[in-house]
C-alpha cells in the first residue's frame, strides 16, 4: 500500500517509549483511522537508533499490527523524526521582478532560490516552509499573485536534520521493507494533529514531551516558524525515581503512574507508598517512603525541562510571537499537576492536546500520547493536496493555490 494520492495513507512515530503506526483512509473528506499498532520501543534512546536489529523488530511489530487490523498492506510511511538536533533557521530572499504582475512562475522562481541559498553542511532540510512574503518591502502578505511591484521577497522557515540520523533511521524502515514518503518534525505534526485554526494565527507554542526528549514548535500565522527539541524527558523522570529511591526502572515507572503528581499537597505527607528496592527477591521487604518523596524527585526535573523550554524560547526570539498560549502533548504530558506547572512556568495559559482531527480511534489512543502520529496523516494528507494542485498548474496555474490549500485544509478538518 503506497501512500498516494488515492490510496490509504500511513504514519509511523518512531519514539523513545513506543513506536507507532496509523494507517488511515479519507471518508467524506475526513481522516478515519483503520489500523493502529503500537509496541514498546527497543533499541532507540532519545529517538535515535542504538541497536539496528532491536529497533527494527519493534518497528515490524508496530507496522504488521496495524497492516493486521486495516487488512491493508503498507509500502511507504510518513515519518515523524524527534531527534537528530534539529536545526530551526529563517531565510529571506528577494527578487526583482521589474515592475509586473507576479505570477506563480515568479513565485515558485522566489521559493527555489530561497530553498538553494540554505545548504548546511552535514544536515538535510525536512521543512521549507514560507511563512511570510514582501512586495517592495511591504510585509504581511500572505498570497502575493495578481500584485505588481519592483521586487518580490519570501521569509523561509528551514528545519534541517543530521545526516547520519536521517540516514540511520531511514536504513532502519528500509530493512523492515518499507518507503519513507516523508520525514516530519515531530512537534510540527503533533501541531497539525492538536491545533485548531485560530491557534495558529494568533500565536502558540506546541510541546511534545516524550520519553526521552521535549520537543516544542512555534506556529504563528497559520504556519510553525520555530522548532527544537531538548534531549530531556519523561524517561529521565523514572530514572531520577529508580535512583532516589532505590528501586527498579520497572517500578520507579509504575510508582510515577499511580502516585506521581508535579505539584506538591498537604496530603503528601501523610500518604505512605511501599517502594520495592532494587534486588531484593524477598516482595514482602519494602522501603516505606510518603509521598511527598516522590513528588519531590518528579518536580525538581520537570520544572527543569520547562524552564529550558522557556529560555530556549526567550533566547529565539519567538517568545512573544508564540503569546500566551501553550498546548502540552506527548505521552509525559499525563502526569498529574504538568498542565498547571508549567502554567506557572511559562506564564501562559496550557491547554491539554489530543487528536481532533482523525476519526476512528480508541478512548486508548485518542490521547496526548498519539498526537504526533495523528500529525503525521494529517501532514500527508496537505502532502496529498499540494501534490494535486501542482499537477493542475501544468494545465492552468491556480490564481489562489496557496489559499486554497489553507481553505481546504480548514474546512475538512
Amino acid at each position: 500500500m503506497a501512500a498516494g494520492r488515492n490510496g490509504p495513507l500511513a504514519a509511523l512515530d518512531v519514539g523513545s517509549t513506543k513506536v507507532c503506526c496509523f494507517v488511515a483512509t479519507e471518508e467524506a473528506g475526513r481522516l478515519r483511522v483503520t489500523g493502529i499498532g503500537h509496541q514498546v520501543s527497543r533499541g532507540l534512546r532519545a529517538g535515535g537508533i542504538t541497536n539496528m536489529e532491536m529497533a527494527e523488530e519493534a518497528i515490524r511489530s508496530a507496522v504488521d499490527a496495524a497492516e493486521r487490523m486495516a487488512g491493508e498492506t503498507v509500502r511507504e510511511v510518513f515519518l515523524g523524526v524527534s531527534a537528530g538536533k534539529p536545526a530551526s533557521q529563517t531565510v529571506d530572499v528577494e527578487m526583482s521582478i521589474g515592475g509586473q504582475e507576479i505570477t506563480e512562475k515568479d513565485l515558485q522562481r522566489t521559493l527555489k532560490e530561497a530553498r538553494a541559498s540554505y545548504q548546511p553542511e552535514g544536515r538535510t532540510v525536512i521543512h521549507a516552509l514560507p511563512v511570510g512574503y514582501t512586495v517592495d518591502g511591504n510585509r504581511g502578505i500572505r498570497d502575493p499573485r495578481g500584485m505588481y511591484g519592483e521586487s518580490l521577497g519570501v521569509s523561509m522557515h528551514m528545519v534541517s536534520l543530521q545526516n547520519s540520523h536521517m540516514r540511520n533511521i531511514a536504513n532502519c524502515v528500509e530493512r523492515c521493507h518499507l518507503g519513507v514518503a516523508g520525514m516530519v518534525s515531530a512537534p510540527y505534526a503533533s501541531g497539525l494533529a492538536s491545533l485548531v485554526e485560530d491557534e495558529m494565527d494568533l500565536g502558540v507554542t506546541v510541546i511534545d514531551m516524550g520519553g526521552g526528549s521535549t520537543s516544542f514548535a512555534v506556529f504563528y500565522d497559520g504556519e510553525m516558524v520555530y522548532n527544537e527539541v531538548i534531549p530531556v524527558g519523561g524517561g529521565h523522570v523514572s530514572n531520577d525515581i529508580a535512583r532516589g529511591l532505590s528501586t527498579t526502572l520497572a517500578n520507579a515507572e509504575r510508582m510515577k503512574t499511580l502516585y506521581g503528581n508535579a505539584l506538591a499537597s498537604p496530603a503528601d505527607e501523610k500518604e505512605i507508598i511501599d517502594v520495592p528496592l532494587i534486588g531484593e527477591m524477598d516482595h514482602d521487604v519494602a522501603n516505606h517512603v510518603p509521598r511527598s518523596m516522590l513528588v519531590g524527585i518528579i518536580k525538581p526535573r520537570l520544572e527543569e525541562i520547562l524552564e529550558l523550554v522557556n529560555d530556549r524560547l526567550t533566547a529565539s526570539g519567538f517568545n512573544k510571537v508564540a503569546g500566551r498560549r501553550a498546548v502540552l502533548c506527548g505521552g509525559a504530558a499525563q502526569l498529574s499537576g504538568v498542565q498547571e506547572l508549567t502554567a506557572r512556568v511559562l506564564d501562559k495559559q496550557v491547554r491539554m492536546g489530543k487528536p481532533i482531527r482523525v476519526k476512528g480511534l480508541a478512548d486508548a489512543t485518542d490521547g496526548p500520547a498519539f498526537t504526533t502520529v495523528a500529525g503525521l496523516l494529517s501532514y500527508a494528507v496537505r502532502e496529498r493536496f499540494d501534490e494535486g494542485i501542482k499537477m493542475s498548474v501544468a494545465e492552468k496555474p491556480p490564481k489562489n493555490r496557496l489559499l486554497r490549500v489553507g481553505n481546504w485544509f480548514k474546512e475538512n478538518f
